[in-house]
Order: structure tokens, then sequence, then C-alpha cells
């Protein structure tokens, strides 16, 4: 198996389950967002190679085959797409593109290997149907906002991805993430649920992006994990597209709350505006919920850990972490 991004958040989660069902997995990562510590120091089965993923493409021999591709290294993280938009742009594009050429002649005996391209929620941009389906229209807004260029991005791997499965045959696989949340995840890069939880061990104020009504839907990312091999060892799902995570919302405002009360944290809400948060103009969504339909229908899924343990295992790694635990 081979994972890109398989250092970061959900590919290490992902690596992790890999292992445990007995495969070979070599992990792609430039370590830009995701972390060595994440992973096993040493495992007889698993191959951990720092680098530029179209570097380590180009370079592996002609020997080098995979029943299965995972392809999780992106540019993520809404502070970071505004922040460094070229890179973000670029990673998500060439790397997907890469990636994708690849893995049409990789698999044992030299035809296409199965593979999964992750996608984002960000794809629907700012449409206002409720709940998002696969097949719905998306709407962005003008390219003079940054926040958009990552979902014009996402939408072009899509493209690329069952592009690949029509011509090349290619048993293909697009998976769209809503929200993901674990372990494992900082709030380096504006992830709301470690930002929370952070603060409310720190008895520092919960700082809440906006007016706090915005609603999203949250799917513990040992859930996500578990899915995706599903997926991809499903041939009815190749050449499609999946909502994957949970459609039950929860306002932003809301999961303070939870995160407070989860954790018997004295911290208050505090509300940012946008404009302060992000240093300049930004677009939010009220809403972003999944249709979880097809999901359900394909691989009968259903999220299993509710999202008060999710806080308490965000909050038991964060103390426990060298680099990320509160200062208290």
């Amino acid at each position: 198996m081979l994972v890109s991004g398989g250092s970061g958040f959900i590919g290490s989660h992902l690596t992790e389950l890999l292992l445990a069902r007995g495969d070979h997995v070599t992990v792609v990562d430039n370590l830009s967002t995701g972390r060595r510590a994440n992973l096993p120091e040493a495992h007889p089965r698993l191959r951990v190679l720092e680098a530029d993923l179209r570097d380590a493409l180009a370079a592996f021999g002609k020997g080098e085959v995979f029943d299965e591709i995972y392809h999780l290294a992106a540019a993520v993280g809404v502070k970071l797409v505004i922040a460094d938009p070229i890179r973000s742009i670029e990673t998500n594009v060439e790397q997907t593109s890469a990636l994708l050429r690849f893995a049409a002649e990789r698999a044992p005996g030299g035809g296409p290997a199965r593979t999964l391209i992750a996608s984002s929620s960000e794809v629907y941009g700012k449409s206002a149907h409720s709940p998002f389906a696969e097949d719905d229209d998306v709407v962005y807004g003008p390219t003079t906002v940054a926040r958009w260029s990552y979902a014009a991005t996402k939408a072009v791997d899509e493209y690329l991805a069952l592009a690949y499965h029509a011509q090349r045959s290619l048993p293909a696989v697009v998976a769209r993430f809503f929200n993901t949340v674990g372990p494992r995840q900082v709030g380096d890069y504006g992830m709301v649920l470690p930002r929370f939880v952070r603060s409310a061990l720190e008895g520092r104020p919960i700082e809440v992006y906006g007016d706090g009504t915005q609603s999203r839907c949250f799917c513990d990312v040992r859930d996500v994990a578990e899915v995706l091999p599903r997926l991809l060892a499903t041939p009815a799902c190749h050449g499609r597209i999946f909502n994957v995570g949970s459609d039950a919302p929860i306002t932003i405002a809301a999961l303070a709350e939870l995160v407070r009360t989860t954790l018997g944290s004295a911290s208050v809400t505090r509300l940012i505006p946008y404009a302060e948060a992000y240093a300049g103009v930004f677009e939010d969504l009220l809403q972003r919920r999944p249709d979880l339909r097809r999901l359900r229908e394909a691989v009968g899924f259903s999220p299993r850990i509710p999202l008060e343990q999710t806080v308490q295992d965000v909050a038991r790694w964060l103390r426990a972490d060298p680099v990320h635990a509160p200062a208290v």
C-alpha cells in the first residue's frame, strides 16, 4: 500500500489501520504539516520516505508496485490556504496529477492500481443547498478571495481522478471529507476543535470566529479512516464520489460550550470578527452538512464515536504531546 501524506492527521490513522490488518505500507510525506511522531518509530511492514511526493514517485523503480494507493497529501486548513495560496494551489493540483499518472500503471502486473483521492467539502463552495449531495452544483466566490482557490484545486483533483477512471480505467474513488476531527489534529492551520480544546485546557477564552451560528458536522478520524479501505475494495464505488463524515450538525458556539462542559473548563466564549481572525476579507458558510445516503448504500457507513468522546481523546492526546501540550 502507498499512502501519500501518511504522517499527517488522517493519513497516520489510516496507516495505523492498514498495518493492523497486516499490510505492507509505504508512506511518502514531506512533513510540511505531518509529523513523523504520528507513526510507529520502527515497524517491520512500514517504510517512511521523507520527500516531496513528485520526487518520490519519479524515483520509484519499475519494481515498485502497489495494490492500493491513498492520496492524502495536500495543503490543509483555511489559514494556510489564505497565508500561502501559491503553495496550496500548486501542491494540490500538481501532486495529484503526478500521483494519478503513477497510479495508472503501478498495480502488480503493470495495470492501474486502486486509488483513493482525498477531497474536501470545500468543493461545494458557498452553495445554499442543504444537505450537500455529491451531484449538486457548486458555487464559488470571486477569484479575488483566496479562500475559494482551495475549493477550485480540490475540484480539479476530482475532475482528474474521474477522467483517469473514464479514459484509463483507473479504479479511482473520491472521498469528500467533512470536518474530520480527533487525536493528532492540531490547531496551527485554523482547525477549530483542537483550538477549542487547547483553550479550554488552559483556561483561556475559547475564540469563536464570526457570530457562532454557523454549523458544521464533525466526524471522528477513526471512523473516517475505517471506511476508506472499504470504499476502495468495492468495485461498485470506483469512478464515483462519496461524502465522508457525519450528518449531525452543531453550531460553532454550541461546539465551544460542548468542549467547555465536557472538559469541565472555566473558559468563557469570546466572539472574534472574521476580519480580525483572518486579517482581511473572508467568506464563511452558514452551514455545511453532507448527504450520506450514497455512502450508506455503498458500504453501510455509520459514525460510531460520539463527539464528546472525540473531545476527551483530543484533550488526552494534547496533554501527552510534547509539542502541543497545554500550558497549565
